[in-house]
């Protein structure tokens, strides 16, 4: 008779895990050698046949994967590491199946999106290539919590237990599911007009929209994040910081809402304490270049009031970690060209043009891509005389006249764009300075008066 199936969706070969350096996280894990060393073994021992998704190379066409998926007996589905495809494919699998299928991640993973909070099978990974001890170690752990797993149900079918008939389903749930869409988008609507108006209009319309839907207890996430934001934004860092207080515990909790607790501490002059949160974040949620950036951000700020060279060289630290972890995020490679120049060791001057590069690429990556974030344009503005771009600086100071100060929230950026310049040698300097002077009278003019008889 037949064994039943165990598909194991993994990476393969030897990947990078992403951990940044002092974790008890390896640089790269050879997943081969977990697989032949410990996860076969385990899979074989509990009674199952196991199949690896990349040794039948018809799973490499996704309708016979999708199939595998399905009729598998069993699939286990490796998380360590972010993988899109494990991902899709857990997915698939908790929709396509009532049980069977279970996840395992290293002890160190810190699994993302939602499914961090669904029941994992832990084990040790403590180095690239797990040892003979180590793979033991593993395959007693796999053996022992495959039968116990197993069997649970996927949260899929947790929801809709009678699935794809819904018998069980209650239909006055549906009906109050589909208003409640209907007044998140209200809401929603609601949020892009308050930030079309003037600032003080947007920070009436912010505190009124705070006061309208949430007057303390349970509220939906989605309510709740863009309320933040838009207090964030258009109040002050109190107020923030006082609506972060009053969410629920869950809310509180969660990685986003710490990572703008940080920063409104630090944007009060909390410094240490932001700092704080921030390295606790990524000890026990994962790194990010959002969270490096941040915390490259603090120690500026600290850099800016102390004069301490190692709060500056601790900045540049941060946003370097930051841009490697995502050179498409241009918040953190921004930074880094001033400081370079700033600190003058030596190589500093060829590593900010690399970092004023780096900017100006993710910008305009992000431009053709439609981004609807209100900084890149003046992040990309800066970027242009980080970079000694005079060219590209002109360019884009015609822009600016064309679309007017306020597009590029030019008097935010401004003094930014004349440190660059003053920075760098002649003739540079006085041609990227003729620049700012343009900018510099664009935005003393004041808007011309309607004249009444049209």
């Amino acid at each position: 008779m037949p064994r039943p199936i165990c598909f194991m969706i993994m990476p393969y070969s030897t990947k990078p895990t992403g951990a940044p350096p002092g974790t008890v996280a390896p640089d790269k894990v050879n997943f081969d050698r977990l697989w032949e060393g410990a996860l076969r073994p385990a899979i074989d021992k509990t009674g199952y046949e196991p199949v690896r998704a990349n040794e039948d190379i018809g799973a490499l066409i996704i309708n016979e994967m999708i199939e595998r998926l399905a009729i598998s007996d069993l699939v286990l589905a490796d998380v360590s590491i972010p993988n899109g495809n494990v991902y899709y494919e857990v997915g698939i699998r908790h929709a396509a199946k009532r049980r069977g299928c279970i996840m395992t991640a290293a002890t160190w993973s810190k699994p993302l999106f939602d499914i961090d909070q669904m029941r994992q099978i832990r084990y040790p990974l403590p180095a690239e290539s797990i040892s003979d001890e180590t793979a033991a170690e593993i395959i007693k752990i796999v053996v022992a919590a495959i039968p116990v797993m197993s069997a649970g149900d996927s949260p899929f079918y947790q929801v809709f237990p009678d699935y794809p008939e819904y018998k069980g389903y209650d239909l006055a749930r549906a009906t109050a599911f589909r208003k409640s869409l209907e007044e998140l988008s209200q809401f929603q609507s609601e949020i892009i007009a308050a930030r079309a108006g003037t600032r003080e209009e947007c920070r009436t319309r912010a505190l009124n929209l705070r006061q309208r839907y949430y007057a303390g207890g349970p509220i939906q996430k989605a309510v709740a994040i863009e309320l933040l934001y838009l207090l964030r934004d258009c109040t002050d860092w109190e107020t923030t910081l006082q609506f972060i207080d009053t969410l629920p515990d869950e809310l509180r909790a969660s990685p986003l809402v710490k990572e703008q607790g940080a920063l409104a501490k630090s944007k009060s002059g909390n410094h240490d304490d932001a700092i704080g949160a921030l390295l606790e974040l990524i000890r026990t949620s994962g790194d990010t270049s959002e969270r490096r950036g941040l915390l490259g951000g603090r120690y500026k700020r600290k850099w800016s009031s102390s004069k301490d060279p190692a709060d500056l060289s601790r900045a540049i630290t941060e946003y370097e970690a930051g841009m490697k972890l995502d050179l498409n995020d241009y918040y953190p490679s921004s930074n880094l060209s001033r400081l370079y120049r700033t600190r003058k060791r030596r190589g500093d001057d060829d590593k900010a043009r690399i970092s004023a590069a780096v900017t100006l690429t993710a910008c305009e990556r992000a431009r053709v891509r439609n981004s609807n974030d209100e900084w890149l344009n003046p992040t990309l503005l800066g970027a242009a005389f980080d970079a000694g771009d005079v060219e590209k600086a002109q360019e884009l100071a015609n822009q600016v006249v064309d679309d007017g100060p306020a597009a590029w929230k030019l008097g935010t950026t401004l003094d930014d764009c004349k440190t660059a310049a003053n920075l760098w040698e002649e003739p540079r300097r006085s041609d990227l300075l003729n620049i700012v002077a343009q900018l510099e009278a664009l935005l003393a003019r004041k808007p011309a008066t309607p004249n009444p008889s049209g």
